[in-house]
């Protein structure tokens, strides 16, 4: 996982105060813990686009790419990794 504690530092200092980056599961799934609700969905979203450069506009958002850490940082990784080209 590539971008996965600096994720984990974004949702604690977000939506976790009193909890240590390091004792958040990768696992967890967020949004059924209510750790993340909708609004804080488009939080976590405007984020990545700053922080990332992603464009919301240009790639798929789906509720499954938020639901951890884990799932967070795949999205990551998949929406700045330039396509392979054919040749």
């Amino acid at each position: 996982m590539q971008h996965a504690s600096v994720i984990a530092q974004f949702v604690v200092e977000e939506f976790l105060p009193d909890v240590a980056p390091a004792d958040v599961d990768v696992d967890l799934d967020l949004v059924d813990n209510g750790v993340i609700d909708s609004l804080g969905l488009l939080k976590v979203i405007a984020w990545l686009e700053d922080r990332f450069g992603i464009a919301a506009d240009d790639v798929e958002l789906s509720p499954e790419h938020f639901r951890s850490i884990r799932s967070i940082d795949a999205f990551v990784v998949g929406a700045t990794t330039p396509p392979v080209e054919a040749k």
